[in-house]
């Protein structure tokens, strides 16, 4: 097991996290209020109630500021950082590690050890204990109503920190054994369905060669026959007898090269093989859309100062492919694309004279299975899986990405955007 792998293999689907914290902080307010209001247990409830309000901001944030369809290993940490510490405030002001709700605090790290990283799920445990060691010795007393009083012997109360030490510990041990182990399962399973399509491609492959090499054998072996004949015809004509000279090697070399194809499907192909820029992929897709397309793609390089040469990846090559057919399908007539880049940053801005994205479908680019209501883009509009895996191929591949509507052409703008540093690691 690699214990400290990049954040580009670690992910989060945010959707899911940002639904299980409302439930987390519509919980709080109700186990508080109705603690405070109904059974008349006394605490700071003003308090109690302006740190819940810290977790709403921040799933606020995530909604609407933090653009990604998926939290990367560092931002997962972040957020479920300020989960534990939230929890602990909470606790803390109402009797520390006696509070029955103080198991809830090992919950971000055990889930932090089934997506995470191993080295942000080691911190987060790290935090985690330290909360609860803090907790049992500085708190708030319990609350209880006023005509009762609570007292814990101390030998039952330093066994609840240890006990949850043990069961965070125990928890994260497990998870993390069997999650590695289904990472691995998973990890060959994706390696061997991979090498098994390369195969069953090379093999169709091989066979069209073949299959191609035998049914053109007739016609090359005619063509060939007819060359020789008109060779002797006009062998005292110069100019005609190199010609068919020519005619007569171009044929002998399409044979030899079926010939190869069968024996050997794979031929090296210096574009694909080798690297390339920014401008280079944007090149091949717009040539590839102009081909079928009648709309005007208006490409600007003035600003590609420092164009960086990175492996090819075909993660990005459909990423921006989907993006620019998007525009290319939702445009009147044009499409923008402008590409930047500088010693630290290369974008590429995708913009058209569409509609623009509609307000019901803006707030949720990014997710699958989105339409929206509009009637006149009805017909064109699919279930967003294109811009979907577009953008997360892209995010998986250091890019951020920024959707909105165009302030200077009316239409949807697109920016995808690099470090120089994170192109360099591909």
């Amino acid at each position: 097991m690699k214990f400290f792998e990049t954040s580009k293999y670690f992910s989060l689907k945010k959707s899911t996290y940002i639904n299980l914290r409302w439930i987390a902080i519509i919980g709080q307010l109700i186990t508080v209020n109705l603690i405070y209001f109904v059974f008349d247990f006394r605490f700071n409830l003003i308090l109690e109630n302006s740190i819940i309000l810290i977790g709403v901001l921040s799933n606020l944030y995530l909604i609407y500021i933090n653009k990604n369809t998926q939290l990367l290993d560092k931002t997962a940490f972040l957020f479920l950082s300020i989960d534990i510490l939230q929890l602990s405030c909470l606790i803390y002001l109402t009797g520390g590690i006696i509070n029955p709700f103080s198991i809830f605090l090992i919950i971000p790290a055990i889930f932090s050890s089934s997506n995470l990283s191993f080295r942000s799920n080691l911190l987060l445990v790290s935090i985690t204990v330290l909360a609860i060691i803090f907790l049992t010795f500085f708190n708030q007393p319990l609350p209880y109503p006023v005509s009762e009083h609570f007292h814990v012997d101390s030998y039952y109360y330093y066994s609840i920190p240890i006990a949850l030490i043990v069961a965070l510990i125990f928890l994260n041990y497990f998870a993390l054994t069997f999650g590695s182990e289904s990472r691995i399962r998973k990890e060959a399973l994706n390696k061997m369905e991979e090498i098994m399509s390369k195969e069953h491609e090379l093999l169709s492959l091989g066979g069209q060669a073949a299959a191609a090499a035998h049914s053109l054998g007739t016609p090359f072996s005619t063509m060939k026959i007819i060359s020789t004949d008109l060779l002797e015809q006009f062998k005292d004509n110069e100019v005609v007898k190199k010609d068919i000279e020519l005619l007569s090697s171009q044929i002998e070399r399409c044979s030899e090269i079926l010939k190869k194809l069968t024996l050997n499907p794979v031929i090296e192909d210096d574009f694909i093989d080798g690297d390339l820029t920014i401008a280079d992929y944007v090149d091949e897709i717009v040539k590839s859309f102009q081909q079928t397309s009648k709309k005007n793609f208006i490409v600007n390089y003035d600003q590609n100062s420092n164009s960086l040469n990175i492996t090819k990846s075909i993660e990005i090559v459909y990423g921006l492919r989907n993006f620019i057919g998007n525009a290319n399908k939702f445009s009147e007539n044009k499409i923008f694309i402008n590409i930047k880049s500088d010693s630290d940053l290369t974008e590429v801005m995708i913009e058209d004279d569409g509609e623009g994205y509609p307000k019901d479908v803006l707030s949720k680019i990014g997710e699958p299975y989105i339409k929206s209501v509009k009637s006149s883009i009805k017909s064109k509009s699919g279930l967003g899986l294109g811009i979907f895996i577009g953008k997360t191929l892209l995010e998986k591949n250091y890019a951020n990405i920024l959707c909105r509507n165009s302030q200077t052409r009316g239409g949807a703008e697109v920016s995808i955007k690099w470090k120089n540093e994170d192109l360099l690691k591909l």
